[in-house]
């Protein structure tokens, strides 16, 4: 499973009945570290915080950023630039290829790189790394932050809705985790889950079934593929299907599935995926950094694009060829790469 280390990261504190804060939403522009808007809710990022993190406002993201200084070129910039991919997680993979692909389209050369979260947040910060655009917060990478933060520059929220579930097909009976054992039979009384190690496991077995009573399914953990050939299985047949899964996921642009409600917030609370740079970005690279400021995605443009990168469907390309996936995707989505550039995209 490409996820499975940060699911198991997130949920051993999520499990832990922590509250989260939200981040603070960057995508206004002009690089002044606050949230979106300014508003009651506005706090400092890692940076002008110190690297302490703390209070993270809010992630709403919506439109008044800024247009990159030269939309149509490099501008000011170094032409070459490294975006460091966290190594195995999908969104990491989609969002920086499609930066790649945009930013090479200017006359850019960049270089992708795997790496682990200590050694991504090390090269960031001592500036071996120019950017990565796969920071979760508050939670996930909350000690990177608060060792590296005062070296880095935060360059925004793009994602705002990282959770782990359990989805349903969505016309299946139940709408809520606390209605599912009381539709147990409906499900075959079966949840299909991942790996037995990874955290969405333990959450689900040590949080969600204890706190809502969901003694009449079995609950069977596997594989990554194996929960998902089920959930093929089953919504091609028209058949009633409960899986554990977590956002961002391209099952939900693959299969028509739905997350049940969770009342009790048992699965745990939502994290952001942020973009940070090296100390000193804004000067090496300022339509870069303004051009991360302005990247937002929703559920539908990720899972769309993870999908194309990563699904067995005859359309795409089954984790191979991901420049190649990235191109299919802009040419489905002519207005997205003029829309971040100038600072055209959100709510």
């Amino acid at each position: 499973m490409r996820r499975s280390r940060f699911l198991t990261t997130t949920a051993a504190v999520l499990a832990a009945g922590l509250a989260l804060t939200a981040c603070g939403a960057e995508n206004t522009g002009g690089g002044d570290d606050t949230a979106e808007g300014g508003g009651d809710g506005a706090t400092e990022s890692p940076q002008a915080a110190g690297g302490e993190g703390g209070d993270w406002g809010s992630c709403e993201m919506t439109d008044g950023v800024e247009p990159m200084p030269d939309p149509e070129g490099t501008g000011e910039d170094e032409t070459e630039l490294e975006i460091g991919i966290f190594s195995g997680w999908d969104e990491s993979y989609a969002a920086s290829y499609l930066f790649q692909n945009i930013l090479e389209e200017q006359g850019y050369t960049v270089e992708l790189n795997e790496y682990d979260a200590a050694p991504m947040f090390t090269g960031v910060a001592d500036g071996d790394i120019d950017m990565t655009l796969d920071a979760w917060l508050p939670i996930t990478h909350e000690d990177y932050i608060g060792q590296f933060g005062e070296d880095m520059t935060s360059l925004g929220c793009w994602y705002d809705n990282a959770v782990l579930t359990i989805a349903v097909n969505e016309d299946s009976p139940a709408q809520s985790l606390d209605e599912l054992n009381e539709h147990a039979d409906a499900y075959g009384g079966e949840l299909y889950g991942i790996e037995e190690g990874a955290g969405l496991t333990r959450v689900t077995r040590e949080e969600a079934i204890p706190t809502y009573g969901l003694d009449d399914l079995q609950f069977s953990p596997s594989s990554t593929p194996a929960m998902l050939q089920e959930l093929a299985n089953k919504t091609e047949a028209g058949e009633n299907v409960a899986v554990t899964l977590w956002r961002p996921h391209w099952a939900y642009d693959a299969f028509p599935i739905r997350d049940l409600e969770d009342p009790e917030g048992a699965m745990g609370d939502t994290e952001f995926i942020y973009s940070f740079g090296t100390s000193d970005i804004e000067e090496t690279h300022p339509n870069v950094a303004q051009l991360t400021r302005n990247f937002i995605f929703n559920d539908e443009q990720l899972g769309s694009l993870e999908r194309l990168m990563f699904s067995d469907d005859e359309d795409a390309y089954n984790g191979e060829n991901h420049e190649q996936a990235v191109a299919d995707w802009l040419e489905q989505n002519p207005d997205f790469a003029d829309q971040l550039r100038n600072g055209e995209l959100g709510g």
